[in-house]
């Protein structure tokens, strides 16, 4: 395992992971120039749309640096560090290199703590034109944490060459930041390749070969960090090979779900899947189950190989450290748009979580809109890229709800030993007995250049921020100065549209992070929504009492805006504690039905227009108010 390395690359969202990853497969040959296109391994529709990174993406690339160093001889680089022939040389004169690119949204950061896991070493990177951001912050911390050895580099410097001061400042912040020296930081750019080859060479150097953990010689094992669907292999598994080796003639034992299989294929991510007959330990490459239910696969399971020198009432003592679960933040129930097609919305999230373990699924029922699911994500953003994927990769039309965070609610008639409270997440269950909220507060992290600063506490009203200190985090960079903000606030503002406001009042230069600090009480209310007399599932929410008129009224005022006219007249109103608060009315659309007439008595109008009121009269009973997801994103936003 020595000519083994297995890193991954960290940054801010648009930082330039994506890009560097494509210079690594370019130096090593692992992609063909006339395949070669940008953004390489973001394969996902989506990703490309929206220029980042959603998923975790591996690939296996195989470095040759006797191609350009001289086997006989110590070469500094340009950082004045040695590469020495005790390191670089060896009997096959190349080393394997299995990258990991990694999302680098705070939404996704799970698929960021799986990959840490995984492998031994992380290159951090910093856009010279943006500087040390939350996020930078929060994975270097997990980073750490996990133990791996971390690369420092500041990417995009093709943008600042003729301002060599200020690539001088931020190298320094960063080696601050790393505990090294500034020498030690990597200047790249993933646009013109510079640097590139001097990093890739570092991570041989500075990065560890990955060590077979001490156990049974006869064992072998993986563990699972990532799967997917495949119609014609099964259940795909993402796996880290950490004892023994895996050939395709195999019989695998899943330990969370007790399943036995046997292996179709197994192999490398080149990034496409490639088989091979074996995989040894510390490489990293997927294994084709086999197994049809999505349902047996776990991601943070142990894969063991079965064979006679392992006794089967040992397996559970063999298990390999999994994952923390994730916990959901927020909550949205989905229900398909056509009752039909509920059995492929259930098949469809299936598959979705397979490859996307940090989905928490429950079944859900609603009187109007039948039978669905409710679902928890990790972020606003995270529940935008799903519901997408669902209509995009399954075709399937769904209605959700508003985003909604865990309530905790203190009622009378709750058993003794609940201790009087129970968890809600939707403003429907909100018992009438109820005595006491509970609302999950977050401890949020803005990085901010110090000019912006005073435009962030007008939000401190309008999300209810509190608890807000500010200190000095940086030196001068691009001829400011970076500050530290952290205030404390609820979840259930973080995730209406605190992210678009924050960009707005600074200009797009601040970046966040955040964390769940636990709960504190809350004097809120639901504020119900009917349209045409009928309240609209979905449409509750909890607001501040203090501010729920004021909330109600711009609800039914945009939403007048938002929907559609109809042949019939829609009132809207908003209801909380069983009275109106707010009401507005969309006219119906006029047809002129006896235009064709001309002269005569009026008595032929007159019946033409009372035929017509029992239309629309008729029409709008049977009518049912539908709110389109664009619509629920417009309402999140605030007035």
């Amino acid at each position: 395992m020595n000519n083994i390395r297995n890193f991954c690359i960290i940054a801010h969202i648009d930082h330039g992971k994506s890009t560097l990853a494509d210079r690594f497969l370019e130096i090593t040959k692992t992609v063909e120039a006339r395949r070669m296109k940008a953004q390489y391994l973001d394969q996902l529709e989506l990703e490309r749309e929206r220029g980042i990174t959603i998923k975790m993406a591996p690939v296996r690339m195989v470095y040759r640096p006797a191609e350009i160093i001289n086997p006989k001889s110590e070469i500094p680089n340009k950082k004045g560090l040695e590469i020495r022939n005790s390191k670089l040389e060896i009997a096959s004169s190349e080393y394997i290199l299995n990258l990991i690119d990694t999302p680098g949204h705070s939404d996704f950061a799970y698929e960021v703590s799986r990959a840490f896991e995984t492998v031994e070493g992380a290159i951090i990177l910093v856009d010279v034109s943006q500087g040390i951001q939350a996020q930078t912050l929060a994975n270097l911390r997990a980073a750490e944490a996990a133990g791996l050895t971390v690369i420092g580099a500041l990417s995009k410097i093709d943008l600042l060459e003729n301002e060599p001061e200020k690539i001088k400042e931020l190298r320094a912040d960063l080696a601050d930041l790393l505990k090294v020296k500034p020498e030690e930081i990597f200047s790249v750019s993933g646009k013109t390749g510079k640097g590139a080859k001097e990093l890739l060479e570092a991570v041989i150097e500075k990065v560890p070969a990955p060590k077979e953990p001490a156990g049974n010689r006869f064992l072998a094992r993986a563990l699972i960090f990532d799967s997917f669907y495949d119609n014609h292999k099964g259940v795909v598994a993402s796996i880290r090979v950490f004892n023994g080796e895996i050939t395709d003639r195999n019989e695998i034992y899943l330990l969370a779900s007790e399943t036995r299989s046997k292996i179709k294929e197994v192999g490398y991510f080149l990034p496409q899947l490639v088989a091979v007959s074996i995989l040894k330990s510390g490489e990293i490459g997927y294994i084709a189950t086999g197994i049809k239910d999505p349902a047996k696969i776990k991601i943070g399971d142990t894969i063991l190989i079965l064979n006679s020198q392992i006794s089967i009432s040992n397996f559970q003592t063999l298990a390999l450290a999994g994952y923390k679960e994730p916990k959901p933040v927020v909550f949205v129930s989905f229900y398909p748009a056509d009752s039909d097609d509920y059995e492929s919305l259930v098949n469809g999230l299936e598959k979705l979580h397979l490859n996307d373990s940090s989905l928490a699924i429950e079944p859900d029922q609603n009187e109007v809109l039948g039978r669905g699911f409710k679902i928890g994500f990790l972020g606003r953003l995270h529940f935008e890229i799903t519901a997408e994927r669902l209509r995009r990769e399954f075709k399937i039309e769904t209605v959700n709800t508003f985003p909604s965070v865990l309530y905790r609610v203190k009622t009378k008639n709750l058993p003794a030993q609940a201790g009087g409270w129970q968890e809600i997440v939707k403003p429907e269950d909100l018992p009438q007995d109820f005595e006491e909220i509970l609302e999950p507060m977050v401890r949020i992290e803005i990085i901010v250049p110090s000019d912006y600063l005073q435009s962030i506490y007008p939000l401190q009203g309008i999300f209810r921020m509190k608890d807000i200190e500010t200190s000095s985090f940086s030196s001068h960079h691009g001829g400011r100065v970076r500050m530290k903000m952290t205030a404390t606030m609820p979840l259930a503002e973080l995730v209406s549209d605190f992210d678009d406001k924050l960009k707005s009042v600074t200009a797009g230069y601040a970046s966040f992070s955040y964390e769940i600090v636990g709960y504190e009480k809350a004097d809120i209310e639901k504020l119900d929504i009917l349209v045409a007399g009928k309240i609209v599932p979905g449409l509750s929410r909890f607001f501040p009492k203090d501010t729920i008129e004021r909330e109600a009224r711009s609800v039914v005022s945009r939403l007048k805006k938002l929907l559609p006219r109809q042949q019939y007249a829609q009132s809207l109103q908003a209801s909380a504690k069983g009275r109106i608060i707010a009401r507005e009315d969309i006219p119906a659309l006029r047809k002129d039905v006896t235009g064709y007439l001309y002269g005569g008595d009026r008595s032929r109008k007159m019946k033409l227009w009372k035929k017509q009121q029992r239309g629309k009269k008729r029409l709008k009973e049977r009518s049912e108010a539908k709110i389109s997801a664009d619509v629920f994103k417009e309402l999140l936003k605030r007035s």
